[in-house]
């Protein structure tokens, strides 16, 4: 733990400058947490990483699941044996939990239960945006949307409150802008965490169809409940002046009162905080004496869909703009300028960008230097030639080896979700003329690959799998694996491959680059289900390992070289680059990985170790 991690510990009081993922961890100190799990995913990482190093100072028992869906059950069940229980993930995380989710509203729970979801509008780091706060709907779980780091802590601990007394799940929807952010943050009172104690309740816990047709009762009166008490005014608040009235929620309300100042109007500004179940005669008051009713929210048009139904129930008639009749856009962040644009064009106000918008040069991510899955990736692509297969399917997964998607690797032709890469590889089997090679990483695999992967071994399916193995969930920020965890019990990949029953299994060092074609060329020439393990640490957590004088830099001889540029176009490690037609190797980038000086990255063996 450092000293950074310490002030979360600070006393009642205390105002620290909080990133938004530090102030739910604070939150949970506060509203007296006894348990938390999670299965790491960005926007939300770092509520794990400080957790983990954290959570004992706190008396939180935290833990990195398999997967979302064991995370949540794991929550649930300490929740249903009378401890606070939280649940994190990334929003698409939230798909791998939606079956034991929904079920939740039907068993309720005992102790507070709170679930957050880090959605990511704009995809900064995902393969959709999906706005949670419909699952929410869908689920029948009440839905809370803080703005601010201050919230974030301030929700949480409300939401514990609110779910404890009426019984009832709580979902917050958090968004990168709000998660990623830093703010000031005023701390409060840490809770007394409650002693745990299971007591069986058979009739409501276990959903069978005569408990499950009960709790549909229970949950309408729960969440009936939240709405009556008032719960709703916690979170919600209505502000400023004007005849038009501005309905928004989460990260839009930050972007409004500069939006006001832009285009020289003044609006009556209702932010909502709890956005299901709506408090709907509230906004009415609201709307009645409003002319024009705007809805500006991130995501989808959860409140408006809410407000304008009501509205029609009412025979409430004003002019309402928002994304269903198009005056809003419905994907991607908002921010101040989209926010300014859209309330000019609804008022004919003549706006223009006060900030010049300069086109940033493009630039695909790539893979680090030294990391291990560049060299997989490469002698895959020559293991693939030389043995003259040139219809194959490459179906890839999620975390940082999605990126062999790229040239000159275009290893990546499907994706779906976690684990994807495998359920997909069974299907193209059943159509493909040629070889199926599918890659995987080692924490998705725990995750999401096991099954898919029996499903395969089980239909006689034939295709060759890749385990890129870096001992960490590296994308999300170095998180442990099942496989490498500190003071656990460790479980062995090669294992339950064999466990399975599969016969063609190979393990290979993929900077030993001779050694990995062989094994590639040997496993493509398999007729049956292959596996390969490519196990090489992630670079990074390697480099953190060792000492600064440990580490060789390497340089180009220029008098060896011949400039046959194999090394940038093809090995493509992003320490190369080209000065004046000659092929050099940037000091500050090299990790010292030593794979490119391999005869089979530079055949004229110009690549030495820098003479310091």
């Amino acid at each position: 733990m450092n000293l950074k991690e310490e002030i979360l510990l600070g006393k009642e009081g205390e105002v620290q400058f909080l990133l938004g993922n530090e102030a739910v961890v604070r939150g949970l100190y506060e509203a007296g947490v006894g348990v938390a799990a999670t299965y790491p995913g960005t926007p939300s990482s770092e509520i794990g990483d400080i957790l983990y190093r954290i959570s004992g100072k706190m008396g939180i028992k935290f833990e990195f699941s398999t997967n979302e869906k064991v995370a949540l059950e794991v929550a649930a069940a300490a929740s249903e044996s009378g401890e606070r229980s939280f649940v994190f993930m990334k929003h698409v995380g939230l798909n791998v939990a939606m079956d034991s989710f929904v079920s939740l509203a039907g068993t309720g729970v005992k102790s507070g239960m709170v679930i957050l979801s880090a959605d990511d509008p704009s995809m900064h780091s995902s393969q959709n945006e999906q706005d949670n706060r419909f699952l929410g709907k869908f689920a029948k779980m009440i839905v809370i949307e803080p703005s601010s780091p201050q919230e974030l802590k301030d929700f949480i601990v409300q939401a514990f409150d609110i779910s404890e007394e009426i019984k009832h799940p709580v979902l917050i929807r958090s968004v990168t802008r709000v998660s990623h952010v830093r703010a000031p943050v005023k701390f409060s009172k840490i809770r007394e965490k409650s002693k745990g104690k299971f007591i069986r309740d058979p009739s409501s816990l276990v959903l069978l169809p005569e408990n499950a047709y009960a709790a549909q009762r229970k949950i309408r009166e729960r969440l009936d409940l939240f709405v009556k008490k008032g719960y709703s005014n916690m979170f919600n608040k209505a502000e400023g002046e004007g005849s038009d009235l501005i309905i928004t929620s989460g990260s839009s309300f930050n972007y409004i009162q500069e939006a006001e100042q832009s285009i020289g109007k003044k609006f009556r500004v209702m932010k909502i905080g709890a956005s299901f179940p709506l408090d709907m005669e509230a906004i009415e008051k609201e709307i009645i004496d409003s002319q024009k009713v705007i809805f500006i929210e991130e995501g989808g048009p959860l409140i408006e869909e809410q407000v304008l139904s009501w509205m029609a129930i009412k025979h409430i008639d004003k002019d309402v703009y928002g994304k269903l009749n198009g005056k809003v856009p419905e994907s991607y962040e908002m921010n101040v300028d989209r926010v300014s644009e859209i309330l000019a064009g609804i008022f004919g106000i003549d706006y223009k960008d006060k900030v010049k918008n300069y086109e940033m040069p493009q630039r695909p991510p790539a893979l680090c230097p030294g990391c291990p899955h560049r060299a997989t990736y490469y002698v895959a692509k020559i293991a693939l030639r030389q043995k003259g297969i040139k219809n194959f399917v490459a179906p890839t997964d999620i975390g940082c080896y999605t990126l062999g998607y790229y040239e000159p690797y275009s290893l990546g032709d499907f994706l779906l979700s976690m684990g994807s890469s495998v359920g997909s590889a069974n299907g193209f089997t059943y159509n493909v003329d040629g070889k199926v090679v599918a890659f995987i990483g080692d924490s998705t695999f725990f995750h999401a690959g096991i099954p898919a992967l029996i499903n395969a071994y089980h239909n006689n399916h034939n295709f060759l799998l890749v385990i890129l193995d870096n001992s960490t969930t590296a994308m999300t920020g170095g998180q442990p694996t099942p496989e490498h965890s500190e003071g656990m019990r460790k479980v062995d990949i090669r294992n339950i491959v064999k466990a399975i029953g599969i016969q063609n299994i190979y393990e290979m060092d993929p900077y030993d680059l001779n050694n990995s074609l062989a094994t590639f060329k040997k496993a493509l020439d398999s007729k049956d289900l292959s596996v390969i393990i490519s196990k090489r640490d992630c670079a990074l957590e390697a480099d953190r390992m060792k000492p600064q004088d440990e580490i060789k830099v390497y340089e180009v001889n220029q008098d060896k070289c011949k400039l046959c540029y194999n090394c940038v176009k093809n090995f493509a490690c992003a320490a190369f680059y080209i000065e004046d037609g000659k092929v050099k190797i940037d000091p500050e980038l090299c990790d010292g990985c030593s794979v490119c000086s391999e005869p089979l990255v530079c055949p004229f063996n110009a690549i030495e170790v820098k003479q310091q």
